[in-house]
Parts: structure tokens; C-alpha cells; sequence
């Protein structure tokens, strides 16, 4: 019997179930920074849904979105950079995340409200100066919204950031690693530790077609300072999307004048998918470390 149920959970997640709870994805990055040797990063993300997401209308990687399903989740992300000409220069970064979010309905408000909260800790090592900045790079995030229409949401937050080595663990798995940077120089611009958080997001169907499109606008202030991000998908079909990206700042300290990027990824059943991802970032002026990432995705749910 044990058997027999094994195979049928395979067998479900290689034909694809149109339900799922947990949903697993890993993703790694391949990292070029002028002036440094290139190197890998590795992200790892686990969800745990408190009912079964319906995965049998609209995109498939929006399943849970359409839903509102409320979730918790982990996460860990992992990078390591060398100078050139200088092997004994090794900074070893290390982020661990924990995150919920839930999608409510109430008497007393006529549209689904929406809340999060999530932690961050973030662990970075100098092996040249053996260096380690510990116990400082805790991160906590709070976003209240709402969502007026349907598959419509509206969000402010607050995020409170303790130095400039408080990694977003969730931005850095969801929008790579340079975009996270950027966004954590720009939260910890002049050392403020306290910044405001503003996101939409909308997934929508095109009329007589079994397209969908999607967008999300997400932004970051701190005084004297900000940065957003814009990215948008075309759902060619329910399992294959394609997908662009930006984001900017006018932190003066990022070291980044702007980021684009790319993606595509296709469900190979409802319950497994793979993408790639590629990110160009250029540098500011009098600054050399212009950057781009070439990634690959990979995600199952059961």
C-alpha cells in the first residue's frame, strides 16, 4: 500500500494535479561583476499554503495569487564574490528568511484585504580581514493592502533595516540577486534604518484568448532617497511566460544606475516548471562594477 501511494503521489506530480499545498523552488545565478571573479549564488524557497491552490484557471505560475491563498514560507539565499588578482579576498554572504502572508475577507470591508510580515537575517563573511558582521543584519518587513478589483492589489508596508548587509532574502529569490542589492542600498541609504514600501500587482485575462498578462510595481522610500522596480509577463499560454524587468534608484551610494533584465519560464506539467532569467546592471558614473546574471529556475508542487 505504501507503494502504491508513493507512485500515485509521482504520478500526480508528473501529470500534473490541478491542486497543491506545497510548492518547492530552487534557482541559481551565474554572477559577472567587473573587477570580480565570477562566481554562482543559490537560492532555495519552500511554501506551505493553508488550503489547496486551484491551479486549473489562468497562468499557472500566478495560481496562487488568483487564489489569495494565504501561506507561509522559508527561504535562503547564498553568494560569495572574489577580487581579481586576489585570492585571499573572499566575502561570503548568507541570507535566511522566514515570511506569511494572508488574503482576508470581512463584514466590515467591502474588497479582500491583504497583510504580510516577514524576517531576514543576513550573515556576511571577509575572509581577507576575517571580518564577520553578525547579529547585525536582521531585516523585519510589514505590508497591509487591499485589492479594489479582481486579481488587483494594492500594498504599503514598512521595513525596518539595521546596516547596509540586511539582504531581502524574498527579493533576492523573486528578483535575483542585483536587484536585491540595489534595493538594500537604497533602504540603508545614509544608515537610516527605517523605510516605507509601496507595491501593485494585477494578473488579467486577454479577452478571446487563453492569454493573460501581468504587472507589478514595487518602490521603496527613505529620505533623500528611493527606488522601484517594474516588471510585466506575457502568459502566451497557461504554462509558458515571458517576462521583462527595471528597476532604479537615486541612492547615491548604490553604485547601480539602472537594472533590466529578462525571463521565460513553461510548466512542464501544472506541477513542475522550469525558467531562466538574465540581468544586466550598469554602473554609475565613476563607478566600474557594471554587473550581469545569467539564471536557471526550477520549482515542483505537490
Amino acid at each position: 500500500m505504501k507503494k502504491i501511494g508513493l507512485a500515485t503521489a509521482v504520478l500526480l506530480a508528473m501529470t500534473g494535479a490541478h491542486a497543491y499545498q506545497v510548492e518547492v523552488q530552487g534557482q541559481s545565478e551565474y554572477l559577472q561583476t567587473k573587477g570580480y571573479e565570477s562566481t554562482y549564488t543559490g537560492d532555495a524557497q519552500g511554501k506551505f499554503y493553508f488550503k489547496d491552490v486551484d491551479a486549473s484557471k489562468g497562468p499557472l505560475a500566478e495560481a496562487a495569487f488568483l487564489n489569495k491563498a494565504s501561506n507561509v514560507q522559508l527561504g535562503y539565499h547564498f553568494d560569495r564574490q572574489k577580487e581579481f588578482n586576489d585570492r585571499s579576498s573572499s566575502v561570503k554572504t548568507q541570507s535566511y528568511g522566514a515570511k506569511a502572508e494572508g488574503y482576508y475577507t470581512t463584514s466590515y470591508v467591502p474588497v479582500p484585504v491583504y497583510g504580510s510580515v516577514s524576517y531576514s537575517h543576513t550573515d556576511v563573511t571577509d575572509k581577507e580581514t576575517g571580518y564577520k558582521d553578525k547579529d547585525r543584519g536582521d531585516r523585519y518587513a510589514l505590508e497591509v493592502g487591499a485589492m479594489p478589483a479582481d486579481n488587483f492589489l494594492l500594498a504599503v508596508g514598512y521595513t525596518n533595516v539595521t546596516n547596509g548587509d540586511s539582504l531581502d532574502n524574498f527579493k533576492a529569490f523573486n528578483n535575483g540577486v542585483l536587484n536585491a542589492r540595489n534595493e538594500e542600498n537604497t533602504a540603508n541609504y545614509r544608515y537610516k534604518t527605517d523605510a516605507v514600501t509601496a507595491r501593485a500587482k494585477y494578473v488579467g485575462a486577454i479577452d478571446n484568448t487563453n492569454m493573460a498578462v501581468g504587472f507589478e510595481v514595487d518602490s521603496i522610500f527613505v529620505r533623500g532617497s528611493a527606488a522601484y522596480g517594474l516588471a510585466t509577463d506575457l502568459y502566451l499560454t497557461p504554462k509558458l511566460s515571458v517576462g521583462a524587468t527595471y528597476a532604479d534608484t537615486s541612492a547615491f551610494n548604490s553604485g547601480t544606475d539602472h537594472i533590466w533584465g529578462g525571463n521565460v519560464n513553461y510548466f512542464v506539467t501544472p506541477a513542475m516548471s522550469v525558467g531562466a532569467t538574465f540581468t544586466k546592471a550598469n554602473a554609475t558614473d565613476g563607478n566600474t562594477t557594471d554587473s550581469q546574471t545569467i539564471g536557471m529556475n526550477a520549482r515542483v508542487r505537490f
